[in-house]
């Protein structure tokens, strides 16, 4: 009786925990698009649109929950100082054609606008590294997320 309850309650923290990792994940993700967004001093709205139109497509979801991570991510963005949390999380979970795909989202985002700033660039070069993306992979990313 005692293994069976313990078992229950081990399952029952178990679907909990993958549905809180989840959601630090998309967080995580939405976190690294709203920086690409932010660089350049410019947040124009039709960055913003992307950056929803990307989340409610790879994580599947809208309205409420989606406004609902899009304000999350918002202020962790600010109270951040270091990538590091957001692409150890991605790193972690994450293969590497997922992680490339963080990559081409972030060159979505930078390229919503028609432009790619320097600081935009910067930016998803160094989260590329610290994804571990090789460069050709990184380019890939860049030309295949580009306007035609």
């Amino acid at each position: 009786m005692l293994s069976k309850l313990k078992s229950f309650f081990a399952t029952e923290l178990e679907v909990e925990s993958e549905a809180t990792r989840e959601e630090k994940l998309q967080q995580a993700c939405a976190v690294l698009l709203i920086e690409v967004c932010k660089a350049d001093n410019d947040e124009s709205l039709v960055e913003k649109k992307e950056i929803r139109k990307l989340l409610g497509s790879v994580f599947n979801i809208e309205g409420e929950p989606l406004d609902a991570l899009i304000a999350q991510s918002a202020d962790q963005e600010v109270d951040s100082t270091s990538f590091y949390p957001f692409t150890k999380l991605i790193n972690d979970h994450y293969d590497y054609p997922e992680r490339v795909n963080v990559i081409k989202l972030m060159w979505k985002v930078a390229y919503a606008d028609g432009t790619i700033d320097k600081y935009e660039d910067y930016i998803i070069r160094k989260v590329a590294d610290l994804l571990y993306v090789s460069h050709s992979d990184f380019i890939q990313a860049k030309l295949s997320a580009e306007p035609q």
